[in-house]
């Protein structure tokens, strides 16, 4: 028996020995000035936090500077209740360190949860007050079967870990989990939590309310998270927390005649426990087995059915992954599976679209059409519907569903699944805003967008670059952002989309190069362009660009002036180099922006477009600059593409419609043939 325990702890214990993984976080707009008071009182609060990670409790509040001051700072970190005293350690330490040095440097407030660990601090004092600002997200995408019956167990569930939770004594860990047995093949797993400073009755409420906002964005999903400041809830089909076994109650004492029954009785009961958990866990190793078996038979048959439709020279399939990082065959396999639990069937798809009524499209392109639907559960979704006779939206789709699922970040748009039963279907989260371009270069509707709307816009692109780039679990290059490719919330928070043209790098790996050159004339930098070279750097450039249509309200290859024809990096530049920079902001902002915010996307701006890659900074460097005042800017030099005149205008103009040509044979496009025409809304 003792075997079988240690056995079932050290599978438990996998799940929370990895590293910290980051979730989300929040912090203030309001800034404190370095090497101030309150900055020396945050550097010792952060410290100590790390510090008393160690402490059993997982739980640790501190305050730092004197009541009365505006510079006495609040803070605590919150470990989940089953991981071991290492892992609470290392988590906090890695969220104090990504506080200053990468989420929202400088910022008077911030909240950051990890799947291990919540870290917070403020200036206002919080303790023991329960806050609002929430996180919610959905792990598995993968919808239920029986949902009725589902979310009825979902609901026994949780209103019993509530009840669990709240009634912790004081100075106990408000924590609790549990498994529920959904079908033979199908075990529910829940948490949840609280800091253990509230109280029982604001407990409770915290976590009504995070479970009540988890059918929002997760109804029908097999998997769904809720993070608060003060509390947190989650459930899953996979277990993610670590189950540690307890031993079965033994009689213990001398053998005498009076105890005789009571151990022969207990004998029984140990016996019979035993042998219950090493059938369960036979039972389980054996249909464990028998559905991976049945997933790499199905996976095998999808993989080689779609080879049949697809020539994948530039899709990210589990062979090429096995070849250019040489990943094992088994977790190649396993790679093919996850993808393959994104799979919606068409009936489904066509029901939640009214059959792709015409009432329902939100939009076409050179690839297909998009359709807004909703699902039996009331979720909205955008169901890209790729064009049968578009080859390059074919040869696109396998590489945009395994890319695009591994990344979840609140500015990346996330893929809900796929379709590949009658035709290739990609489904989206519903972006309700559309597209950037769509309200920036309308003369009507770019009113819409005040300086704080496209300030906060330039930050949120920058922060999914970045993580693409940095934070992900892979090095990706996104290869063709542009104004049409950013999808906007309904709280105008942008969306990075469509992957069917980016590229995973390697850990150590810099650039790459490529004979078929993809991507938006305009967004592309020169080594790119010119020579087929792509790195990050590259994905720096087009936001870059981005930015200075941002300001400006004009595109990058349309924008003129009465009185000559020029590119916007071209007007840029000498407006910048001329100390004229206002002239080239939108008119519609002249009553609503910061000119020190302007002035520094501007420089931000010419230095993403420098003709050489080493000379445009990292997006780690670009996201500090935009959350700092007091940083210093290296000058910017002269743009890449710099036109003189009219004439070398109207050179370019000619160039590039050669350029056009000579393209026209090749599987990736410029503007007017991508896939990126068609948006998720």
């Amino acid at each position: 028996m003792i075997i079988t325990l240690v056995f079932l702890s050290l599978l438990s214990s996998i799940i929370s020995e990895a590293a910290p993984t980051y979730q989300s976080h929040y912090c203030s707009d309001e800034t404190f000035t370095p090497n101030s008071t309150y900055q020396s009182n945050l550097n010792l609060l952060l410290s100590s936090l790390a510090s008393n990670s160690s402490i059993e409790s997982g739980f640790y509040n501190i305050t730092v500077g004197q009541n009365s001051s505006n510079n006495t700072i609040y803070g605590l970190f919150l470990c989940r209740g089953d991981v071991t005293t290492e892992v609470c350690q290392d988590c906090v330490a890695t969220a104090t360190k990504s506080i200053v040095q990468q989420y929202c440097p400088r910022r008077r407030w911030i909240v950051i949860w990890y799947d291990e660990c919540m870290v917070r601090y403020s200036e206002p004092n919080f303790f023991i007050i329960m806050d609002d600002p929430s996180f919610s997200e959905c792990p598995d995408n993968t919808t239920v079967a029986e949902l009725d019956r589902f979310n009825k167990l979902l609901a026994t569930m949780f209103d019993d870990l509530v009840t669990r939770a709240q009634s912790a004594q004081l100075g106990a860990k408000m924590f609790a989990t549990k498994e529920a047995m959904f079908s033979s093949s199908l075990t529910l797993y829940g948490l949840v939590q609280c800091t253990p400073d509230l109280s029982s009755f604001d407990c409770n409420k915290c976590l009504q309310g995070a479970i009540a906002d988890l059918p929002t964005y997760c109804n029908g999903k097999q998997g769904a998270m809720g993070l608060y400041p003060s509390c947190n809830v989650r459930y899953d089909v996979h277990p993610f927390y670590r189950i540690i076994p307890s031993l079965p109650p033994a009689t213990l004492g001398l053998d005498t005649g009076t105890n005789k029954g009571k151990r022969h009785s207990s004998s029984v009961r140990i016996i019979a426990i035993v042998t219950f958990i090493v059938v369960s866990v036979v039972l389980l190793t054996m249909v464990y087995c028998f559905r991976r078996m049945k997933f790499k038979q199905k996976c095998k048959a999808t993989e080689e059915d779609g080879n049949k439709h697809f020539n994948s020279s530039n899709a990210l399939s589990p062979m090429t992954l096995k070849q250019k990082y040489k990943v094992k065959e088994e977790d190649a396999a396993m790679e093919i599976t996850a993808v393959e639990c994104l799979k919606f069937d068409f009936a489904t798809l066509k029901a939640a679209t009214s059959k792709f009524s015409d009432d329902n499209k939100l939009g076409r392109g050179g690839f297909g059409e998009v359709y807004k639907g909703t699902l039996l559960g009331g979720q909205e979704i955008a169901v890209k519907r790729l064009s049968r006779s578009s080859r390059q939206g074919v040869e696109e789709f396998k590489n945009e569903v395994a890319l695009v699922a591994k990344l979840q970040h609140r500015n990346l748009v996330t893929l809900l699944g796929f379709c590949l039963e009658e035709e290739k279907i990609l489904v989206y989260e519903y972006v309700p805003n559309k597209s950037l371009d769509y309200f920036l270069f309308d003369p009507n509707k770019q009113r819409l967008l005040d300086w704080s709307s496209r300030y906060k816009i330039i930050c949120g692109i920058a922060r999914g670059i970045l993580y693409l780039h940095e934070d992900s679990r892979l090095k990706i290059i996104h290869r063709d952002l542009k104004a049409g490719n950013i999808l906007l919330d309904e709280d105008m928070n942008p969306k990075i989309s469509d992957f069917g043209m980016a590229r995973i790098f390697g850990i150590d790996q810099t650039q790459d190069n490529t004979h078929k050159i993809a991507g938006t004339y305009g967004y592309m930098p020169p080594e790119y362009a010119i020579g087929g070279l792509y790195s990050m750097k590259s994905d720096v450039y087009s936001f870059g660009v981005l930015i200075l249509e941002i300001l400006s309200g004009k595109r990058n290859r349309s924008f003129s002036t009465s009185i000559t024809t020029e590119n916007l990096l071209s007007y840029a530049w000498k407006h910048w180099r001329d100390g004229t920079f206002l002239e080239l902001l939108d008119p519609t902002l002249r009553d609503s922006y910061s000119r020190d915010e302007v002035k520094r996307c501007f420089h931000i701006g010419l230095q993403c477009v420098q003709g050489s890659s080493i000379e445009r900074p990292t997006m780690a460097s670009i996201v500090l600059m935009l959350n700092s005042n007091s940083l210093t800017l290296p000058a910017p030099q002269r743009p890449a593409f710099f036109l003189y005149s009219t004439t070398e205008t109207n050179m370019s103009t000619k160039e590039h419609r050669s350029d056009q040509s000579t393209r026209k044979g090749m599987p990736s496009s410029v503007n007017e043939a991508s896939i990126t025409e068609v948006y998720p809304r």
